[in-house]
């Protein structure tokens, strides 16, 4: 028998943001989004007609703050896990948010790739059933909520600089040489053509001749969809 696959609410308040959502969770296999809410007040409604496992939750609602409303579904009785959406880096507020039912935070901007995994190893964790035999088993399914450590950054990089960088680039579709990107954020132009190598090592973007130019040719960086 196929399981059920997992019900998810987007709740987000940028429209372009939640179809954009929507879609992600569409293109992982056994989730399934029934409906997007970019309120408070339309996540409360859409939880009380809807069955929901999991809730994809922006923290910043324009009407109330996410972990204020995980809060008040707890109260009233609704237990799907959150998954909780924001650019905020406070660490108090993901402390608080694990009592609420937070089982995973993702930073934006993010990729399919990176919501793709969180969302993975939630079902892996969500699939753990049964009693477990030891220590060794409660471990691994507690481990399956957790993202892998990130890869070590090639010497005299920096991670706020590459995401300073990659946002710059993933913000134009067209692309950008390495002459813009070190206008965009700030940085010499042989450093964000450093980070911008890595980046194309990394697989995330790809790079290519842009002809045209007097002098040595620059290449133009464009930012690869995960």
């Amino acid at each position: 028998m196929t399981a059920e696959p997992i019900r998810v609410l987007v709740v987000e308040d940028d429209p372009v943001a939640a179809d954009a959502h929507v879609m992600y969770v569409g293109r992982v296999p056994g989730f399934v989004a029934v409906g997007k809410a970019h309120t408070g007040a339309e996540a409360r409604r859409a939880l009380e007609r809807t069955r929901v496992d999991l809730l994809l939750l922006d923290l910043h609602l324009p009407d109330v703050h996410g972990l204020q409303l995980a809060r008040s579904l707890r109260a009233a009785g609704h237990h799907a896990d959150v998954i909780a959406v924001t650019s905020a880096r406070d660490l108090t507020v993901v402390r608080e948010g694990v009592s609420l039912g937070v089982v995973q935070y993702v930073l934006k901007p993010f990729t399919f790739a990176t919501l793709r995994d969180r969302l993975v190893r939630y079902a892996e964790f969500r699939a753990a059933a049964g009693e477990a035999s030891g220590q060794d088993e409660v471990d691994r399914a507690l481990a399956a909520l957790r993202a892998p450590s990130p890869a070590a950054l090639p010497k005299g990089l920096s991670a706020p600089t590459l995401e300073r960088v990659t946002v710059a680039l993933r913000d134009r579709t067209e692309g950008l040489t390495a002459t813009g990107v070190a206008a965009a954020v700030g940085i010499s132009r042989i450093t964000a053509r450093r980070y911008l190598e890595h980046l194309v090592d990394a697989g995330r973007a790809a790079r290519s001749p842009q002809y045209g130019t007097v002098g040595r040719p620059e290449f133009q960086y464009r930012w690869l969809p995960g």
